[in-house]
């Protein structure tokens, strides 16, 4: 019965698998993903909002593919920062400094609880679909020829130098209008992916090597 439940969840994690930087899709598409800075535009002059939303116009109207921009609000994650506390704490060999390590631990709790601080991470989400398979290949399908790993990778390694040309076009678009932005690595994509499908372990306490 678990193993049925697990397969029926799987069923609707569109990912197949997280390599060289790049989701792959069950649909054979992959995708980049793409950290952006934020920018306070509010505090910007009248003259260089104009500038910035003529920029990121022109940066719209060039791109000939869609972007997915992707903002992630969590709730402030304090525990990493109040287990050095507390181990600094422990460390402590001063009686008053001990006293005030535990009251700025309870005044980060009690404050951080009660004003519900949020954080929040900016995301921009390129997209690339290979072509669709020709006839001679869906023929070879059909009489139960399989594509060898190395036409395989070879068509992974293709996608991936397409994908790239779009980043680079994004890159350079966001930058323009004042915008930094880092492509996520295989690691952080995990990281990012895991916490969007599984919000429940954040709940879970961390635990102290």
């Amino acid at each position: 019965m678990a193993t049925q439940i697990s397969r029926a969840t799987q069923d609707f994690v569109p990912i197949k698998e997280i390599r060289n930087e790049t989701v792959v899709l069950k649909d054979r598409s992959i995708r980049a993903v793409l950290m952006a800075s934020s920018l306070n535009f509010a505090l910007k002059s009248a003259d260089e909002q104009i500038a910035i939303t003529s920029q990121f116009q022109d940066f719209l109207n060039s791109l000939d593919f869609s972007l997915q921009f992707f903002i992630e609000s969590r709730e402030l994650d304090i525990r990493p920062y109040i287990a050095i506390l507390e181990d600094r704490y422990e460390k402590q060999v001063n009686d008053l400094m001990k006293i005030q390590v535990r009251e700025y631990m309870e005044f980060i709790k009690n404050f951080t609880k009660n004003e519900n601080i949020m954080t929040k991470n900016f995301f921009v989400v390129i997209p690339y679909t290979p072509p669709i398979l020709d006839a001679t290949k869906k023929m070879s399908g059909l009489f139960g020829k399989k594509e060898d790993s190395a036409r395989k990778s070879d068509s992974f390694e293709e996608n991936q130098t397409q994908l790239e040309q779009r980043i680079a076009m994004v890159e350079q678009g966001l930058i323009r209008t004042g915008v930094r932005v880092v492509r996520l690595g295989t690691e952080e994509l995990i990281e990012l992916f895991y916490k969007i499908f599984n919000p429940g372990d954040l709940e879970k306490p961390i635990k102290l090597n």
